[in-house]
């Protein structure tokens, strides 16, 4: 795989199985590299395979998130089919799915459209979208707006930009056409302490049984921000489309965030999934709410895995008196079934070297995306409890294009304890008699897993010649909460850990480590390392207590955490996951942060950030670069315009060509100085 191939990659994802588990729709993204942009159709195919997948949207602008009607006949997808001026507006549709028609449009919205909820009786559907304030009546000259007002941490977004004065709301639209999509969360609850309008963003929609009242989750209590704490509240909406806003009752609440909310099918309960916010990080975990009087259970607490995977978590759906949910485990993403009451957790897919990406379950029918480290996301369909076959092949062209290369798994001791998951990609054909470049890849987060998953990133970095290592240190999910917990500081009041560029610097050096023994092919002479967000972060912390490494690569890197702590989007949630306020010690931030310990980086460093990055802002790399070209120290420093903290994900198909280029080049230049430049 070279970096233009990047044009070549397919994407597919969001399945939705038919209220009668016959068919499955699913959308398909594709890169186009000429125009400088994706777009994605909506499938549909049988979900028995008995009949090749068709397309039934036309896939130019965005066509995503199908979402089926209760009777089966229609199928709900957003799209950007309308532009006012110059900006595009996000669109919602519905599309018959037997019989003639024509795909009718229920709304347009400046903001996104997204998780589109249909009420049981098929008469509406809900979904989350911003609401602009009366700051945007002023028109379009941001200079003649009046100036935000900042009420709320959180206040912006990575990929958003300004959210206070646009946060998001549930809306519900009638799908008959009669009435316009009306907002119905924003009131405070009842005597939840606010007053006036409910601040933060809501998210996670769910009908009643009755189509009469609609949980959401959201933060409507005082000082919700602090944590991040979201409550469910019920929005009783009736049986129509309110004038006003309705009535909002408080469900359960907390020191915890909710979200995937599923309503039972008697309506006496809600299943969601629930992160601990206060003294962070948790293994999140399945929820079973009592509608009435707002206990909580865990009917999978024996499974200490988080629950909600990143980054596809999706809301548990109920089956009879079980849940069907997954979870994380040393780099896969099994789907499980548990009884709601409580009990063993079985698995009921998945677990097989793999990570299932996404997934849905209606009519005994489970459908989701497969990928494992050969092979990029596909379509597989059958019955929940028994086998699910392959019914889509949309990446085998490309895969036919850029075969994978080899991986191999395996297991080092940490030395804190307990055994890290190790995985070792090679280049194709590769001559083990001799001795090879080796790349340590950092993983971001810190709480999120590599695993059993393809990923251009080591595609392209092997058929470039670099063997690559990667793995999951204590702080990564995918182990138990001891695990997880593990990277608080050492002066955490609650479970003091060894912090950041603790024990999880000692694991990626030991994974390597390990990785030198096994393999005699991998080079100790000719190494590099390199990681994004808390991967950047690794790669910082470690050139600068380690000379080992010829090259590193840090991208939209951490390297102060205590300046992090007050400009990032996430401020104020990094001590939280700590365990120690920035204003009670800054020097325990100082004494984390990798530009503390400078003056002991040698190893020639590639920056890479973006103009736009609010999780991580670019003066982070500023400082890093500012004080290495102050040293003398080698350093090359790229910012994209226009991009985010996500540019190596979701950036434009241009900007990650060239990103690729300049780790392909500068990885050569410093450890295969005989080799062609990748953008020959």
């Amino acid at each position: 795989m070279l970096p233009d191939d990047i044009g070549h990659m397919v994407e597919v994802g969001a399945p939705a199985v038919s209220p009668d588990g016959q068919m499955v729709a699913w959308t398909v993204r594709r890169t186009d590299l000429d125009a400088n942009r994706y777009r994605s159709a909506v499938w549909l195919a049988p979900a028995d395979g008995s009949r090749p997948p068709r397309q039934v949207t036309a896939g130019t602008e965005g066509d995503g998130e199908p979402a089926w009607s209760p009777d089966g006949s229609l199928l709900a997808f957003t799209s950007r089919r309308e532009t006012e001026g110059d900006e595009k507006r996000s669109t919602l549709h519905l599309l018959p799915v037997d019989g003639p028609g024509e795909v009718v449009t229920l709304t347009s919205q400046p903001e996104g459209i997204s998780q589109l909820e249909w009420s049981p009786d098929g008469t509406r559907i809900a979904f989350a979208c911003r609401q602009r304030t009366g700051r945007f009546d002023e028109g379009k000259d941001e200079a003649a707006r009046p100036p935000r007002e900042v009420s709320r941490l959180l206040s912006t977004l990575d990929g958003e930009g300004w959210i206070v004065d646009r946060p998001t709301r549930i809306w519900v639209v009638p799908v008959d056409g009669s009435a316009p999509a009306t907002v119905v969360t924003g009131a405070a609850p009842e005597g939840g302490g606010l007053e006036g309008e409910a601040q933060g963003d809501h998210g996670s929609p769910a009908w009643s049984p009755d189509s009469t009242r609609l949980a959401f989750a959201g933060g409507l209590v005082p000082d919700f921000d602090l944590d991040q704490r979201a409550g469910i509240y019920a929005a009783e909406v009736g049986a129509g489309i309110p004038v006003e806003l309705p009535t909002v009752t408080p469900i359960a609440g907390g020191e915890v965030a909710y979200s995937g909310l599923a309503w039972s099918p008697d309506g006496s309960r809600i299943a969601a999934l629930e992160e601990r916010v206060v003294e962070a990080p948790w293994n999140s975990r399945l929820a079973v709410v009592d509608v009435a009087g707002g206990d909580v259970t865990f009917p999978a607490a024996d499974l200490d895995r988080t629950q909600a995977p990143y980054p596809s978590a999706r809301a548990p759906v109920w089956d009879g008196d079980d849940l069907i949910f997954n979870a994380e485990d040393h780099g896969e993403t099994p789907i499980y079934r548990v009884p709601a009451a409580g009990g063993e957790p079985t698995v009921v897919a998945g677990g097989w070297n793999d990570v299932i990406a996404a997934w849905d379950l209606a009519g005994g029918t489970l459908a989701y995306t497969r990928t494992d480290t050969s092979r990029l996301p596909e379509v597989y369909a059958g019955a929940v409890d028994g086998t699910q076959e392959q019914i889509s092949r949309h990446t085998d062209a490309f895969h036919a294009r850029c075969p994978a290369h080899p991986t191999e798994r395996f297991t080092v001791p940490s030395p804190a304890g307990g055994d890290i998951d190790v995985w070792l990609v090679t280049p194709r054909g590769l001559d083990r008699d001799q001795r090879h470049p080796v790349l340590l890849s950092v993983h971001g987060g810190p709480t999120t897993q590599y695993g059993e998953r393809w990923f251009d990133e080591f595609q392209l970095w092997a058929s470039a010649g670099f063997c690559v290592v990667f793995c999951n240190p204590h702080g990564s999910t995918g182990q138990d909460t001891a695990w997880l917990r593990n990277i608080r500081s050492p002066k955490a009041k609650i479970d003091p850990g060894q912090g950041w560029g603790g024990d999880d610097y000692r694991d990626v050096i030991a994974a390597l480590d390990g990785a030198l023994e096994r393999f005699a092919f991998l080079d100790p002479d000719r190494m590099g390392i390199l990681g994004g967000s808390y991967g950047g972060y690794m790669t910082s912390w470690a050139v600068g207590h380690t000379d080992r490494f010829g090259a590193a690569v840090s991208e939209r890197g951490v390297n102060d955490m205590l300046t992090l702590e007050t400009t990032s989007d996430a401020m104020g949630l990094f001590g939280a996951m700590l365990g120690v306020d920035h204003l009670d010690d800054p020097d325990e931030f100082r004494r984390m942060s990798p530009i503390t310990y400078v003056r002991d980086i040698t190893t020639p460093m590639l920056l890479l950030h973006s103009d736009e990055d609010w999780r991580c802002p670019f003066e982070q790399a500023d400082k890093l670069y500012l004080a290495l070209r102050k040293l003398g120290q080698e350093v090359s420093y790229h910012r994209f315009p226009g991009e985010g903290h996500e540019l190596s994900r979701s950036g434009s198909p241009k900007h990650r060509v060239q990103r690729a280029r300049l780790i392909i080049d500068f990885l050569r230049k410093h450890l295969v100085p005989e080799a062609d430049p990748a953008s020959s």
